[in-house]
C-alpha cells in the first residue's frame, strides 16, 4: 500500500510531530471526506510499500526523513510558486524551499521530489509574462534537483471563486480565468523552459492541456517510487477524478486544516476555521 501524506493537508510542514506519533504507533485513522466514515491505516513496515509526501515547507520535517527512509521509500511533491503575498499569505519564501529541494536531492537523488508548480492563478499581479519568468527563475536554481515539474491550472470551484474574490476585495487585485488556447500556449512555452533544465513537465488531471509533448502526471506514482527503492512497487491506476492518473493509495490528512493561507486553495473552505483546526490539533490523536 502506498501511503499519501497528504494532498488534503501539509502534514510535513504543521503535522509532522503527529505523523512520527503514527509511526511509533504502527497507524493512524482518517475521515473520508465524502461519506464521514473513518477508515484505518496500518503504517507498519510490512503494510508500506512507500510514502508520498506533499508540501511547501518541507523544513520541520526533514530531521525525520532519515528513519521514513528506513522504513520505505519516499518521494515528496514539493509545491514551489513564489506568488505575492496577497495569494499566499505564510508561505515561506521561494528560496527557502528551493535550498530544501536541493538538500532532499543531495541527500537521496533526483527522484526524491517532484517540483509542482501548481495551481498557476493567473491575476493582475501574475499575468502570462510573470509566470514565464517566474518559472525560469525557479526551474534554473532546481536544475539537476529533479526531473519533473508538474503544472494545472487554477480550477474554480465555488468555495475558490469565494476566497480568491475576497482576497481580491481586500488586496485591490484582479483575478481571470482565462481561455484554454491561452493556457495550452502557456503550458507549451514552460514546458520548453522545464526541458533546457533537465525536466519533464507535467498537467495534473487536466487532460485538455496534456498533449503528444506534455503528458498527464501521475502525482502518486508507484514508478517513481520503484526508482528510488530500487525494486519493483505495482499499484493500479485509481484516480481522484477525471484525467487523474494517480496509483492506488490511502491519504492520511483532512481538509481545512492547513494555515498556509494561500487563497485559491482547494483543501481550505476557510483560512480561518483552518487555522482554527490547526490550533486546536492534538499530536497525540489517531486522526488528525
Amino acid at each position: 500500500m502506498i501511503v499519501s501524506a497528504s494532498y488534503r493537508t501539509d502534514i510535513p510542514a504543521f503535522y509532522g510531530d503527529w505523523f512520527i506519533r503514527r509511526l511509533d504507533d504502527g497507524g493512524c485513522r482518517a475521515i473520508n471526506p465524502w461519506n464521514r466514515q473513518p477508515y484505518a491505516v496500518s503504517l507498519r513496515r510490512d503494510d508500506v510499500d512507500g510514502f508520498v509526501f506533499w508540501t511547501r515547507n518541507l523544513a520541520p520535517f526533514a530531521g525525520h526523513l532519515p528513519r521514513i527512509a528506513d522504513l520505505a521509500p519516499f518521494y515528496v511533491q514539493y509545491t514551489v510558486t513564489g506568488y505575492p503575498r496577497a495569494l499566499e499569505r505564510s508561505v515561506v519564501a521561494p528560496e527557502r524551499a528551493i535550498s530544501s529541494i536541493v538538500e532532499l536531492a543531495h541527500r537521496y537523488g533526483p527522484r526524491a521530489a517532484v517540483w509542482r508548480y501548481d495551481p498557476i492563478l493567473l491575476t493582475d499581479l501574475t499575468d502570462f509574462d510573470w509566470h514565464r519568468a517566474q518559472f525560469a527563475r525557479i526551474a534554473t536554481q532546481l536544475a539537476g534537483s529533479v526531473d519533473e515539474v508538474t503544472i494545472s491550472f487554477a480550477q474554480m470551484y465555488r468555495k475558490t471563486r469565494r476566497n480568491l474574490d475576497m482576497v481580491a476585495r481586500n488586496a485591490g487585485i484582479a483575478w481571470f480565468d482565462p481561455p484554454l488556447a491561452q493556457k495550452r500556449e502557456l503550458a507549451a512555452a514552460l514546458s520548453v523552459t522545464a526541458a533546457a533544465q533537465g525536466m519533464t513537465l507535467t498537467v495534473c488531471s487536466q487532460r485538455d492541456i496534456a498533449d503528444a509533448h506534455i503528458p498527464s502526471a501521475a502525482c502518486i506514482d508507484a514508478a517513481r517510487l520503484s526508482a528510488v527503492a530500487g525494486k519493483t512497487i505495482t499499484a493500479p491506476v485509481k484516480g481522484n477524478r477525471p484525467g487523474c492518473l494517480c496509483h492506488r493509495s490511502r491519504d492520511i490528512g483532512a481538509y481545512d486544516t492547513c494555515p498556509h493561507g494561500c487563497a485559491y486553495c482547494y483543501a481550505v473552505s476557510d483560512p480561518g476555521q483552518a487555522k482554527v483546526a490547526h490550533g486546536a490539533h492534538d499530536t497525540r490523536a489517531d486522526c488528525l
